[in-house]
């Protein structure tokens, strides 16, 4: 018989007490006139150091709340680390979307992805796709693409107010490091760089 992440003996080790429990943390995006939320959490079925959950229902509690979409940012390295190695598996065998776009943990993406993460959310977002994201802790890389997010959607939303929303979601440790905060405030002007570029692109191939 195959041994699958949800009947492993694993998630036996841990009583029900002692699990820690999954919180998504909904982010309402009508502050910049979205009509969706956007879920963050840390890492589902994470078993590491004092944090122990189950994956199964972790997975469970995506699905009460009505998530479709998850997007992972995790790298693969880490996914076994924290010993969900068929994380993105045991997403898709219980219907989840899965977009896996890993970037390291403290960093921030190059911008190519950052942009398709973006519009890859925003896709979801005019579907009313139930959308999360997740990273390790739900802090860093999820909470930078959230801002992001913000500043694309809003093109007046000063970097700093989007900063302190999202802390004030996910607490004070969204948006972890240097890299993370320098990243935010150069968003809007690389972003439109390259926006810049990759339409002068098309152009010049159109013209051919």
């Amino acid at each position: 018989m195959r041994t699958t992440e949800f009947d492993s003996s694993e998630d036996e080790e841990v009583g029900e007490e002692q699990q820690t429990p999954l919180h998504i943390s909904w982010l309402p995006l009508s502050i910049v006139e979205c009509s969706q939320f956007l879920g963050i959490c840390a890492l589902p079925g994470c078993r590491y150091k004092d944090t122990q959950r189950s994956l199964e229902r972790d997975i469970q509690e995506l699905q009460n709340q009505g998530v479709q979409e998850v997007f992972v940012f995790c790298t693969r390295g880490e996914l076994h680390k924290y010993r969900v190695p068929s994380l993105l598996d045991a997403y898709q065998e219980r219907g989840l979307a899965v977009h896996h776009m890993p970037f390291p943990d403290g960093a921030a993406p190059e911008l190519e992805q950052c942009c398709q993460i973006l519009g890859e959310l925003q896709l979801c977002l005019e579907n009313s796709r139930r959308t999360v994201i997740h990273c390790y802790g739900g802090l860093g890389r999820s909470g930078l693409i959230a801002a992001c997010l913000l500043l694309r959607l809003s093109v007046c939303m000063p970097v700093n107010q989007a900063i302190e929303i999202l802390r004030e979601h996910r607490g004070g440790g969204a948006i972890q490091t240097v890299k993370q905060y320098n990243f935010l405030h150069e968003f809007r002007e690389k972003y439109a760089a390259y926006q810049d570029s990759r339409a002068a692109a098309t152009e010049r191939s159109v013209s051919r």
